[in-house]
């Protein structure tokens, strides 16, 4: 058999899966990034492994496939730091890094740390390879581990401090799986009698609601949710991974629910006497820590992942498929305008008209300093039909879950799952993914400053995305509580604890090569955002908003 070596598997493995960006830091793999040479793999070095891979999450949400993050052993800690939130989001990150030889263990090798076991936490899948002969089939089966089921990040750790041991000489052959480069990997259909039996309950119930997950968008089943909740007259609540599933202005949506929701939606699945959800596992985040849905309430969950069904509320039924295929099989057999009923759509709308009424005055504010939700009202009106929003977490969230409108079915919206600072790396993934679509980044001074340092990244390599800092000087999500721990008289040195220096990050942008503008007026940011998408480079809009404006929190039931 012909002899090749581990370098070029490597490199052929990762064309043949449609790997088109690269996350790392050197050194690692440094043979086979050299094999890479003349094919269409853009090799991204990043300033910090944490970095590498954000941006290879934010690839693979965008991509809907497999995204790929590399570091050598002493910077595997930050790889697996970076790999949480990936975790979180069920991301399809592929995570390479390097691992100690035999030779060298227990004898002080330079940098080397038994460290294999942190990646156990969050990944699918945690593997050594030891030999050129693994190569192929353990790559293979990362892939296939990624993308199968609920997707996740995956871990290799190759032999070699330069993770040089597997990519030696062998007679190994390479074989790519297509069925493995996207998301979903397969399409699960649950059994025909459940279907008959949700379709049964939803026809039944007087107030039914659905909660629409990331798992939906990892389906491509948008389209089927909206039609669905057409047929059946069923209001549609997302989780903050569902947003954009259905349009803010369509008369059926409720809005975002849980923590980082509008009042209104979660007033709405309060009332509710059915939950439906759909590609969520109704953990924490969507249900405001499980506050929202009332004893008693019946729910059905659809989920891909069959040991997700009723984790979290007891489900009268259980549906373990693909959410585009379990939809069409309940399309088929529900009655349309079976579910629900005139004065239950007539509530939703009056609780989100109220909602709007409410907000109104706030997005449409011309005060200075500038308040958040206008900026979300201009990001609502400048996002063009194909944009993608990326969103960091905290009051980033916050802001864009509850005051950003998405309007046109082209239109995405990609958010951090929790780590402060996923914001930009992530962001300039999702760009990388998607090169020829607008993509904007909201996030915060206290987010902004964690991976500042990636601008060069993204002018050195022409991933030209537009960031938007709200830049209030502060840790704002930090207040309330200090507020409350200092039984609302701040004093002494408290600022100290959530406050920030002056700083100007347009200044910044500049001097790095970057675009930067500041804004300081609500009318100025219109003008800001129209040329920050016409310019084609890095751009940093930062606005300075006012510090004591706070996302609203969240509504809950009284207890």
């Amino acid at each position: 058999m012909k002899k090749t070596t581990g370098a070029k598997i490597f490199a052929e493995v990762m064309q043949g899966y449609g790997i088109t960006h690269i996350f790392f830091v050197p050194q690692v793999v440094s043979k086979a990034l050299v094999a890479m040479e003349g094919m269409n793999i853009r090799r991204v070095v990043a300033h910090s492994e944490k970095s590498a891979a954000y941006m290879a999450d934010g690839y693979a949400r965008a991509r809907g496939g497999p995204g790929v993050c590399m570091a050598q052993p002493i910077g595997a800690s930050n790889l697996a730091s970076g790999l949480r939130d990936a975790y979180m989001a069920g991301s399809p990150v592929v995570a390479i890094s390097g691992g100690p030889a035999p030779s060298s263990r227990y004898r002080h090798a330079y940098q080397e740390v038994e460290d294999l076991v942190q990646f156990d936490p969050v990944t699918k899948s945690n593997v050594c390879v030891d030999d050129p002969s693994r190569l192929p089939d353990l790559m293979r089966q990362a892939f296939r581990t990624a993308t199968s089921g609920a997707p996740g990040p995956v871990h290799l750790r190759f032999q070699g401090r330069l993770s040089e041991v597997p990519l030696g000489e062998t007679d190994a052959e390479v074989l790519i799986e297509p069925q493995f480069t996207r998301i979903p990997a397969f399409r699960p259909e649950p059994e025909a009698d459940r279907v008959r039996e949700a379709a049964a309950l939803l026809a039944q119930a007087a107030r039914p609601l659905i909660i629409a997950g990331g798992g939906v968008i990892a389906s491509q089943a948008q389209s089927e949710v909206v039609a669905f909740a057409e047929k059946m007259n069923i209001p549609v609540a997302t989780s903050p991974n569902g947003k954009g599933i259905i349009a803010d202005t369509h008369p059926l949506s409720v809005g975002v629910v849980g923590s980082y929701s509008r009042e209104c939606s979660n007033r709405a699945v309060a009332e509710a006497d059915l939950v439906f959800f759909i590609g969520s596992p109704a953990g924490g985040m969507v249900t405001a820590n499980w506050t929202i849905i009332v004893p008693g309430t019946t729910v059905i969950q659809l989920d891909i992942e069959p040991t997700e069904l009723g984790r979290n509320y007891p489900n009268k039924v259980g549906l373990a498929g693909d959410a585009k295929v379990t939809l069409q099989k309940l399309m088929a057999v529900a009655k349309a305008g079976a579910s629900g009923n005139k004065t239950w759509l007539a509530r939703i709308q009056q609780l989100v008209a109220d909602w709007r009424a409410q907000i109104a005055p706030k997005l449409n504010s011309d005060a200075v300093p500038i308040r958040p939700e206008r900026i979300c009202k201009e990001i609502t009106d400048a996002l063009p039909p194909d944009g993608v929003l990326v969103a960091d977490t905290g009051h980033a969230g916050m802001w864009t879950c509850q005051m950003v409108d998405l309007k046109h079915p082209g239109q995405r919206y990609i958010r951090c799952a929790g780590s402060l600072g996923w914001g930009l790396p992530g962001a300039m993934g999702v760009k990388c993914a998607l090169p020829d679509r607008p993509v904007l980044l909201f996030t915060g001074d206290g987010g902004m400053y964690y991976h500042m340092t990636e601008l060069e990244t993204a002018l050195r390599y022409g991933i030209n995305l537009v960031v938007l800092v709200n830049n209030n000087g502060a840790l704002s999500q930090e207040f309330p509580s200090l507020n409350r721990h200092y039984e609302g008289n701040l004093h002494g040195r408290s600022d100290e604890l959530w406050r920030f220096s002056p700083f100007n990050f347009a200044k910044v942008a500049e001097s790095m090569g970057c675009v930067g503008i500041r804004v300081e007026h609500p009318d100025e940011i219109k003008g800001a955002l129209q040329k920050a998408f016409a310019l084609n480079k890095p751009v940093v809009v930062e606005v300075i908003s006012d510090v004591k404006v706070m996302a609203p929190t969240a509504w809950a039931p009284p207890v």
